[in-house]
């Protein structure tokens, strides 16, 4: 099959394609290579996928917000598969510039649908969020749990899935939401809580935890995150569904900076600084469904997964470390 990688130099979407070249599809990858942090990570993500299978890889820079690049992308492509990794990320940053992640989250995304509806793409596979829960009415989320998106990164993922189902049931295309809970693991965005905590300990510095370090998080390893992905290959129970994909576990942001000084040893202590604005009290996933329909079960728990990211951080510090701030 002939896949299309949306955002595929980023963190999942690299991750993504890297999966789909190696059951031997051919991946084209569409990036605008937006500078939200550091370049050379991604150019050595497209480098990596490059490396695997050059005959079957293609890189293409442009962006989903540009509807003539995304038509004609399609056009000349014709592709079977389309894997929406493309977003802007954030919530914090949402919070400041709304109107960036609602151009390339909800807009970008109908770019998407419509090009694929009209050049008879059979399915698309939308990376959205836990974002879309917002507050809890109760511990772990299921898909039937009300939707009370706290930031405008969030609005945009809802507003994108509900997108999705209209293009299932209006237009016949197929589409896919799986909900995502912080994704970690090689190669990562830097500015995300573990790569920033273990870089901070292995330069000596302690980790900042925002809030009282009481605010638990369910991170999903990014390896389990793939296996979803590829499962929606073989299968179309999924197709108009939201699934969550997550870890089945929670941890405590304080347990976690904890834990991350003990893996690399630092002779450091946690700090605190005020709560940011938009950031959710608690996420915990249910991922029945998901086994249900897509036959997903996690694989890496997060004190597992710290372990096996510390250790490639340290085996891949010289490209990919991110800069420390003095603080």
């Amino acid at each position: 099959m002939t896949i299309l990688v949306t955002g595929g130099a980023g963190f999942i979407g690299s991750n993504v394609a890297q999966g789909l070249l190696d059951r031997g599809h051919d991946v084209v990858v569409l990036d605008p290579f937006v500078p939200y942090y550091d370049l050379g990570i991604k150019q050595h993500n497209v480098d990596l996928c490059r490396e695997m299978a050059p005959e079957r890889f293609e890189y293409v820079d442009g962006s989903i917000t540009e509807q003539s690049t995304v038509d004609d992308l399609f056009a000349e492509y014709e592709f079977d598969y389309v894997f929406h990794e493309a977003a802007q990320a954030g919530v914090r940053t949402s919070v400041e510039d709304p109107l960036t992640p609602h151009e390339i989250n909800t807009t970008g995304f109908l770019h998407v649908l419509q090009a694929a509806d009209e050049y008879g793409t059979e399915r698309v596979i939308n990376a959205s969020s836990s974002s879309v829960y917002g507050r809890p009415d109760y511990l772990p989320y299921d898909e039937e749990h009300p939707n009370y998106p706290k930031s405008p990164y969030g609005v945009t993922k809802l507003a994108a899935e509900h997108y999705g189902k209209v293009w299932t049931d209006v237009y016949d295309l197929p589409v896919v939401n799986l909900r995502y809970f912080t994704v970690y693991g090689p190669r990562m965005r830097p500015n995300m809580a573990i790569s920033n905590f273990v870089s901070r300990c292995l330069n000596g510095k302690p980790p900042v935890v925002y809030g009282d370090g009481e605010q638990t998080r369910d991170f999903t390893y990014v390896d389990d995150i793939v296996r979803a992905n590829l499962s929606l290959l073989d299968t179309d129970a999924a197709d108009g569904e939201d699934v969550n994909v997550g870890s089945t576990d929670n941890i405590t942001i304080n347990e976690l900076a904890e834990h991350v000084i003990d893996v690399t040893g630092a002779d450091v202590e946690v700090l605190h600084d005020d709560a940011k604005e938009a950031d959710a009290r608690h996420t915990h996933s249910e991922v029945s469904k998901a086994r249900e329909l897509i036959d997903y079960e996690p694989t890496t728990d997060i004190r597992e997964g710290v372990e096996q990211f510390v250790d490639w951080y340290q085996a891949n510090r010289e490209w990919y470390e991110p800069l420390v701030m003095d603080s």
